[in-house]
């Protein structure tokens, strides 16, 4: 069991300093690098990322300051890069003595600073605003926080009655010139997820809660609750994109004097930098939030989460045979498991329950120009009204999927929402929207809550958004003067009584097997018959393996396919047309992932054109019966 006061976790600047002291006079030392080294070996030994504490799990104010910490965020903002003093000279003001110091993965320097030594060094860093990834389902948080070995208890840095010397006075702010994000709605009262963590006496101070209600920090997803973070960046911040998704490994820095030195831009700073004094007053507001609400955290190491099921092992599923060998072969008989019970779910509508496993491992796995190969946005049409069924049917999605989000598309929230985000230029930041989401989210469009009424113009431009991220999974930014297209990978799941108003790659009518009398009653017992976690967890996994695995066609298939479908346009050239074989070949694709198969066989092919017969005989039925309904 590793000791509890190891010492690279509870102060990693103790490690990095003695390596500075040692090597930074050695030339070609590469001392930066081997520190960071040093920090990712320690990291992989024995489940050691376990024992740093989460900025997602655990309050802030429990957290030490200076230590080591973790935090699951995406990159919601990304900002001028700063100047910081790298390397600096203190003088003790007693003995005289010189003494070199590193100011790498601080924010505030020793006392004692020698502004005229000529061993000064200015470095660069980047700042990015992160916040939690949004619409991560309470099943991700409670699995990530149940593989924590940290115990913790209350700061001390916290109590408001510490006192501490003027850090006007004694301390100098480290950086020379700060572009830093801060942003977004937030639900005020609870700044940080407690978790399973009991405050009682230990809870944060009434006063910092009355602060947090007045910030803005930029969630995309309304009602979203943790910390949002300043994130210092020191190697290879071009490596990095708006929107990533990571965990980074960091050092916590919530130094009240980043605050009391915010307020106080003096004219020393200006000699410093000019360039901070052209700062407007809301722009320096913005950038500077308490850093007791908004934490700083410099980044050591950071690793990206392309799927953030906490339920798959850290390294790549290639790199880790057996668990991938393993599931591999119970694929097929858990997809059968699945699909029997996303048939009860969707009313006893097995072909649909089909096509719904699908969408839920559909994944834009290349793009060739502009069109996302792989995306397969599904209208379920047929879906009825009584009972709350979609915002049911919802809640057993966010038990499968890592994170979703439910978009009532109400002629209110149309009208009013803010799904788009928009670049702020009066405080210098993006201010996020709904469709600023991580990859792989499933965004469920309920459009049985739409009803009669006139979209205004904010509601044409959100269903104008909605429309060019189904069809070419892309987002427009507004930058006021003109529009930034940002890719993105996110699964559209329309529900709807008719045909939905917004496109899709394939829609399917429900056909509900359950006797109309009895529908209130059936809805109501779906709720959730899994009790089995073990078999929700299975479910969960099978999902998310089956999006990250290759696929490929061999030419003999790729043949057979071509003189099939050659043969189906012989008899009726309009019975197929090019997009119709498109969808089936997507199909296919997703249809051999789903049952564990990296290539398409022949029988494979057959059960598609199949399934895709039933489909189009069902689309054709319900035409008959609705004119407008295809």
């Amino acid at each position: 069991m590793m000791p509890s006061t190891h010492n690279w976790i509870n102060n990693p600047l103790a490690v990095i300093e003695g390596m500075f002291a040692t090597s930074h006079n050695i030339p070609n030392s590469g001392w930066e690098a081997k520190a960071v080294d040093f920090f990712k070996d320690h990291l992989k030994k024995n489940n050691a990322h376990t024992w740093v504490p989460s900025l997602n799990d655990v309050p802030l104010h429990y957290l030490k300051p200076n230590s080591l910490v973790r935090f699951r965020c995406l990159i919601q903002d990304m900002f001028d890069p700063e100047f910081y003093m790298g390397m600096y000279e203190t003088v003790d003001p007693s003995t005289k003595a010189k003494v070199l110091r590193c100011g790498k993965y601080k924010d505030v320097t020793e006392c004692g600073v020698d502004f005229n030594s000529r061993n000064t060094v200015t470095a660069e860093r980047q700042t990015f605003y992160c916040v939690p990834i949004p619409g991560e389902n309470p099943w991700v948080k409670e699995s990530y926080a149940g593989f924590s070995q940290v115990t913790v208890v209350p700061s001390t840095s916290y109590a408001p009655t510490r006192q501490k010397r003027s850090y006007e006075e004694d301390d100098n702010i480290n950086t020379l010139k700060q572009k830093e994000p801060f942003s977004g709605p937030q639900s005020p009262t609870e700044q940080h997820r407690s978790g399973d963590f009991k405050r009682q006496e230990t809870e944060a101070p009434s006063s910092q809660k009355a602060s947090a209600s007045h910030l803005d920090l930029n969630f995309p997803l309304p009602g979203e609750k943790g910390p949002s973070c300043l994130v210092k960046v020191y190697e290879d911040w071009d490596s990095y994109k708006l929107n990533d998704t990571m965990e980074i490994y960091g050092i916590l820095s919530v130094n009240p004097a980043l605050s009391s030195l915010a307020n106080q831009k003096d004219t020393s700073s200006c000699l410093l930098d000019p360039a901070e004094c052209m700062e407007t007053a809301e722009e320096h507001k913005v950038h500077n939030p308490p850093a007791s609400l908004v934490p700083r955290l410099h980044m050591l190491y950071a690793k990206r989460l392309p799927n953030n099921n906490p339920l798959l092992p850290l390294a790549n599923l290639e790199d880790n045979s057996s668990f991938l060998s393993s599931t591999l072969s119970e694929m097929a008989s858990v997809r059968a498991e699945l699909h029997t019970y996303l048939t009860h779910v969707l009313l006893g509508d097995a072909l649909a329950a089909e096509y719904l496993i699908l969408h839920l491992i559909s994944n834009v796995y290349t793009r060739r120009d502009v069109l996302p190969l792989g995306k397969f946005t599904l209208n379920l049409s047929g879906c009825p009204i009584v009972a709350s069924y979609t915002e049911r049917f919802y809640q057993i999605i966010q038990q499968l999927v890592p994170s979703s989000y439910y978009l009532g598309m109400s002629l209110q929230n149309m009208n009013q929402m803010c799904l788009v985000p928009k670049k702020d230029y009066v405080g210098n930041r993006l201010l996020s929207g709904v469709l600023q989401l991580a990859e792989s989210t499933v965004l469920f469009l309920d459009e049985t809550q739409l009803e009669q009424g006139q979209l205004d113009t904010t509601g044409v431009r959100n269903i104008t958004a909605l429309g060019n991220l189904i069809s070419w999974q892309k987002v427009e930014y507004d930058f006021n003067y003109h529009q930034m297209e940002f890719p993105c990978n996110i699964n559209v799941l329309i529900t709807s009584e008719s045909r939905s108003l917004l496109p899709s790659d394939c829609q399917i009518h429900l056909q509900s097997q359950v006797n109309q009398s009895h529908m209130e009653e059936y809805i109501s017992s779906i709720h959730m018959p899994l009790h089995v976690s073990s078999q929700l967890n299975k479910f969960r996994i099978y999902l998310s393996v089956a999006r990250l695995l290759d696929y490929s066609i061999s030419d003999d298939v790729s043949k057979s396919v071509e003189d099939d479908f050659v043969d189906m346009r012989k008899d009726d050239p309009q019975s197929i047309s090019a997009e119709d074989l498109h969808r089936m070949l997507v199909v296919a694709r997703l249809l051999s992932l789903s049952l564990g198969q990296t290539s398409l066989s022949r029988d494979s092919w057959q059960r598609v054109k199949h399934i895709e017969m039933l489909r189009r005989s069902r689309m054709e039925q319900q035409k008959c019966v609705n004119g407008n309904e295809q």
